[in-house]
């Protein structure tokens, strides 16, 4: 029957192919060496005003991703106006042409409706 052993540790350098992985926490840590930064482990007083600068950055990145998106709708509906704008202008010139009276006889013409070429009688009714 075999023994209990101890695995050996790999140093970094001299990892074998099929060995364990390096995980990307681990890569930053060797990139960053945060604890040569830092020494062993965090200073508690740090983190809560790291975690509030990291809120406010949150919120700033938030509120500027918010305040475009709104400058984009409104250039949109500004383009919608005018074009809605462009459009009623053509109607009203349209519609003030067809209703000129030349217009309007022309139209009636095909009822067989003629406009008077004499000014109107005025009738009178004597009591």
């Amino acid at each position: 029957m075999s023994t209990n052993t101890f695995r050996k540790k790999i140093k970094s350098g001299n990892r074998p192919k099929g060995g364990p992985r390096k995980s990307v926490f681990t890569w930053i840590e060797e990139k960053l060496d945060i604890t040569g930064l830092l020494g062993e482990g965090v200073p508690v007083q740090l983190v809560p005003p790291v975690g509030f600068v990291a809120l406010l950055a949150l919120i700033y990145i938030w509120s500027n991703h918010r305040a475009e998106n709104m400058v984009r709708k409104i250039d949109k509906v500004q383009q919608e106006v005018e074009d809605l704008r462009a459009d009623v202008t053509t109607l009203e010139a349209e519609y003030m042409l067809s209703s000129m009276q030349s217009e309007v006889a022309k139209k009636v013409a095909a009822l067989e409706i003629y406009e008077l070429n004499q000014p109107p009688i005025k009738i009178e009714i004597e009591k």
